[in-house]
């Protein structure tokens, strides 16, 4: 029976760290993921309207893919500033790309960015957005204990008609190998069975980490109720390309490739869709991060192969679970 790590947070794997800033007046924020001294990294995008920064570098074929700090952002575009900041801090702690020994440190900070442009915070900053600041904030409070909800990146995000936020879970799959998810849930389609009680990841809960409701008491709960108009101008008004996003970060402590973190980002996008409906719409720009400590050494023969598909596998749940508990957190 597998169990969720002592946090239950992505911060289970040892070397991770987590932080947010939030600014109430905007209803805006930033959250920081801190990768030590930079983990093999990947990513997949799978949204129809994504907005990100340095996702090319985490590609196989290209030289880096390595990342030494992830960002995710509020404020659409002007949430890539984020990115920027945590850069600057990191270069400043002597963190990066050593290119030449008495060269300035390099970091790689890939960034992804949702839309919450429209949900009544003041947005009248004129050409001084605040997320740079806010990004080197939430660098400066990252720690293995971070809270969930409307928080950081989640604070002005929405899942269909419901509050998103922030959610992040954890699972021990034995011998030493612990797989995590954090989420930034900001979806078009919503975390809930038509009933508006049933999450869709019910079955993927592990214990009672977001309300133990279970499964839908009857079948008639899944009927779908005809919209009225005021379901329909909410709908109207989400559905904006790339005003609607789910950003996510896998991990785990395995020896990856960036390779094997790119197959990993690509079966975790499965969590969205088993947590969220509709998933992948052409207006969500559903990003997710893969990041790999190194710390647990795997097979190099056939068997490698089944760790990784038991790895990718096990972070659609965590991923699931994380979009669970951002809703119930928030």
């Amino acid at each position: 029976m597998y169990r969720p790590g002592r946090r239950n947070l992505i911060t289970d794997i040892a070397g991770l760290a987590v932080g947010h800033a939030t600014d109430e007046h905007v209803r805006s924020g930033v959250t920081a993921v801190l990768c030590g001294s930079g983990w093999t990294a990947g990513v997949d995008v799978r949204g129809g309207g994504p907005g990100g920064r340095e996702t090319d570098a985490l590609s196989a074929e290209n030289l880096v893919g390595r990342a030494h700090a992830l960002v995710l952002a509020g404020g659409s575009v002007f949430g890539l500033a984020a990115a920027d900041g945590v850069a600057a801090v990191l270069s400043s702690r002597g963190i990066g790309l050593q290119l030449r020994k008495e060269g300035i440190a390099i970091p790689i900070v890939p960034a992804a960015v949702l839309h919450d442009l429209a949900n009544g915070g003041d947005k009248s900053w004129g050409v001084s957005p605040p997320y740079r600041e806010l990004g080197m904030r939430a660098l400066a409070a990252a720690d293995a204990d971070f809270a969930l909800g409307s928080v950081g990146a989640g604070r002005g995000a929405m899942a269909g008609s419901l509050k998103g936020g922030i959610g992040s879970s954890s699972v021990d799959l034995g011998e030493g190998l612990i797989v995590g998810a954090l989420v930034a849930l900001n979806s078009v389609g919503s975390p809930m069975m038509p009933d508006g009680k049933t999450y869709w990841a019910w079955a993927f809960e592990l214990g009672q980490e977001f309300g133990g409701g279970g499964p839908p008491k009857s079948t008639m709960d899944l009927s779908d109720p005809a919209p009225d108009e005021s379901r329909l101008a909410w709908a109207l008004r989400r559905l904006q390309p790339g005003a609607n996003t789910t950003l996510a970060v896998a991990a785990c402590n395995a020896d990856l490739s960036t390779a094997e973190c790119k197959r990993v980002a690509m079966m975790a996008q499965d969590g969205i869709a088993r947590a969220v409906r509709p998933a992948h719409t052409p207006f969500d720009g559903d990003t997710i991060f893969a990041v790999a400590s190194g710390e647990l050494a795997l097979a190099k023969d056939l068997l490698r192969a089944a760790e990784i598909g038991r790895i990718g596998s096990a972070a659609a749940d965590c991923l699931a679970r994380a979009i669970a508990r951002a809703v119930h957190e928030s």
